[in-house]
């Protein structure tokens, strides 16, 4: 008799337990995985509107509608066939315990990476990477970060877990090299005499060329490691809504997946997507959009470690 359970689902609504419907592995070290996706649901560094912990199952759940596809139009190859992800699930630490979480989440990074895996991270608020940043730098050293949002996430206010000084930190720990960092969409106050890194702002960005906006961070970044991190509301909020602290003015989806797919070759280690606040969202569409960024990351990366 033909098992019943063994049958492909293509389905749009259905069994969105998993990114991509890629495997739960619940130890992940021992897998044969390339990528790891961890959901990272903590939103306690929030400022604004929380419920971005809400956003690992949200942004697997809108996967779902890029998991039938195979060749994903317009790369040229089937990157499930160059590339095995797996899912871990997400990250488990004491609710309510942010200095907990940090030491989790660095402790977990530290050992998908030294188990030879890459990790592409969903978040949770941004503050998240701060942590995964930590865990990076001691494998591969002080990084140049690719950095998408509409906050420069610079600022010191003195608190230790807050959502907008990831990046005032990270250079002051050597994780990052401010010299061959790039931000890219802001479109809130910085100061730029100050300011440490390159930023291309999102009137800056809408107005150049994709072609204009890849040379830029392709010669900031030149042939460093670099870790890729996006926070969602770099969109305009009429692309996604769902997210904490929105801000008109941003990029398009469009425009964002043509920089991401022009950017092949970098040499990308690391990347996440974060701050998904699927309460706020309308028709799953920033969800959707999120779980897209994701899988364009995924290509960016086996373009550069696999295909190359």
């Amino acid at each position: 008799m033909k098992n019943i359970f063994n049958q492909v689902d293509d389905s749009l609504y259905s069994n969105a337990m998993t990114f991509l419907r890629q495997p739960l592995e619940k130890n992940p070290i021992e897998s044969s995985a390339d990528i790891v996706v961890l959901g990272l649901p903590f939103d306690m560094a929030t400022t604004g509107r929380s419920g971005a912990r809400m956003g690992p199952t949200a942004i697997r759940q809108a996967s779902v509608n890029l998991a039938w596809e195979g060749k994903r139009f317009p790369w040229p190859f089937n990157l499930l066939k160059h590339c095995k992800i797996i899912d871990a699930g997400d990250l488990v630490f004491s609710p309510g315990d942010a200095a907990h979480f940090c030491q989790q989440v660095e402790t977990a990074v530290d050992q998908l990476l030294s188990s030879g895996k890459t990790v592409l991270s969903l978040g949770g608020d941004h503050f998240v990477t701060l942590p995964i940043l930590r865990a990076h730098a001691k494998k591969f050293g002080k990084m140049a970060l690719i950095h998408f949002d509409a906050h420069t996430d610079t600022y010191n206010n003195g608190s230790c877990y807050d959502h907008g000084t990831m990046f005032y930190h990270a250079p002051k720990e050597n994780l990052i090299d401010r010299d061959k960092s790039i931000q890219v969409g802001i479109r809130t106050n910085y100061q730029e005499k100050d300011h440490v890194f390159s930023v291309i702002n999102a009137m800056q960005a809408n107005d150049m060329s994709v072609n204009e906006i890849c040379t830029l961070i392709k010669n900031s970044v030149g042939d460093t490691p670099v870790y890729v991190t996006f926070d969602i509301d770099c969109l305009d909020p009429a692309f996604a809504p769902g997210t904490g602290t929105p801000v008109c003015g941003g990029l398009s989806t469009d425009k964002v997946l043509k920089i991401l797919r022009a950017l092949a070759g970098i040499n990308i280690v690391g990347m996440d997507v974060v701050e998904v606040a699927p309460a706020y969202d309308n028709s799953e569409v920033t969800a959707l959009a999120a779980a897209t960024i994701a899988l364009e990351l995924a290509h960016l990366w086996t373009v550069k470690h696999k295909l190359a």
